[in-house]
């Protein structure tokens, strides 16, 4: 097969799956969810293998677990978390306007000075702004509490994708080996270096990053209900499953915990204190103890490279998108260094460059 025929059918390959993928993006929730399950719980699989368990009972027991930790959880947090939501959706309007109540002070004197007597416009546009933006925020939150698909999602979830992942367990060393016998001879070992670094880039990430974006929930939605934060319980467990983007989760979950404390404990200084401190505390143990060791340093994925993957991936498929756009864009970024280290090495590059060039550049 020569060069351009093995180009069309790879090519035509992605696209067939792509368009797989956006065809039967309303259903593949639960299936994505419980493969990518098996996935990270294959190497747990093959320990309790190694000691002597059947895989069948090992995948079971495994699968079980997980089900009643999920169970169990959404029994005792789901309610809470549930009327945490409930109550921002009715009180952002009232957040939002003692938070224009707090800041109108500063509209007058000195600002108004400096802008020339526009300040009342300026604050008429932020108030307006803020109206606006906390209105739009309102009806979204409104919109995913009470539309059934998110339920019907979630029951989804509990129910097929932990039965998915029981199969996928049992048969998973298998598949792979089914796979590896499709790939031609010839290509065998540049396909199993391929797989590797794949799997290593997104094991790295996904298993260390979902174990430090838990942990990190767990910390903050913690530590602000320790504090008394309004909401402290929800800000903290966004927080935390938003670090599976570097830096977003902090960030946001800063933000939003300081205006929430600045509303609730202005003009006490020590709520909003405490809220920067359980913050920065995160910041530390995260940056320092957690992500060094359960993700480690050379996964490859820059921050930059996996936001847009998380935002390409998911408007092209809705959420199934963002959960394949890690190991998606892992194995993109394998793929594109290893086309490069090829390039390299190819005989147009080195033919490229003119005799003598590498000296005349010395």
């Amino acid at each position: 097969m020569t060069l351009e025929r093995q180009l069309r059918f790879w090519l035509g390959a992605l696209a067939g799956f792509v368009l797989f993928l956006w065809l039967f993006k309303g259903v593949l929730l639960p299936f994505v969810a419980g493969i990518a399950l098996a996935y990270l719980l294959d190497p747990l699989a093959d320990r309790l293998e190694r000691l002597g368990l059947p895989r069948g009972i090992a995948a079971l027991t495994i699968v079980l677990g997980i089900f009643l930790a999920l169970v169990f959880g959404m029994i005792l947090v789901m309610p809470l978390l549930g009327q945490q939501l409930s109550g921002l959706i009715e009180r952002l309007p009232s957040l939002v306007a003692r938070l224009q109540q707090l800041a109108t002070p500063y509209f007058d004197g000195e600002l108004r000075k400096l802008l020339g007597g526009d300040a009342k416009a300026l604050e008429g546009g932020i108030q307006t702004a803020l109206s606006q933006g906390a209105g739009w925020i309102t009806r979204l939150l409104q919109s995913l509490w009470n539309g059934g698909q998110v339920v019907v999602s979630v029951l989804s979830i509990l129910v097929i994708s932990p039965v998915v992942a029981a199969y996928m367990l049992v048969d998973w060393d298998r598949m792979i080996a089914r796979i590896d016998e499709w790939v031609p001879p010839r290509h065998r070992d540049t396909v199993r270096l391929l797989a590797g670094r794949m799997n290593d880039a997104v094991s790295g990430f996904v298993r260390g990053q979902v174990s430090v974006c838990l942990a990190m929930g767990a910390y903050y939605g913690l530590g602000l209900a320790l504090v008394g934060l309004e909401f402290g319980l929800l800000i903290g467990l966004m927080a935390g499953l938003l670090g599976i983007i570097p830096y977003v989760g902090f960030g946001s979950g800063l933000v939003v915990g300081l205006i929430v404390a600045l509303v609730q404990y202005w003009p006490d200084w020590h709520g909003l204190v405490l809220v920067a401190a359980i913050f920065a505390g995160g910041q530390a143990l995260e940056g320092w103890v957690l992500t060094p060791n359960w993700v480690g340093r050379s996964v490859g994925l820059h921050p930059v490279w996996l936001l847009f993957s998380l935002f390409a991936f998911g408007s092209l498929f809705g959420f199934v998108g963002m959960l394949v756009a890690v190991p998606a864009s892992a194995a993109i970024g394998v793929l594109a260094r290893f086309a490069i280290d090829q390039y390299l090495t190819s005989s147009y590059y080195l033919q490229a460059t003119e005799p003598g060039e590498d000296e005349a550049g010395e």
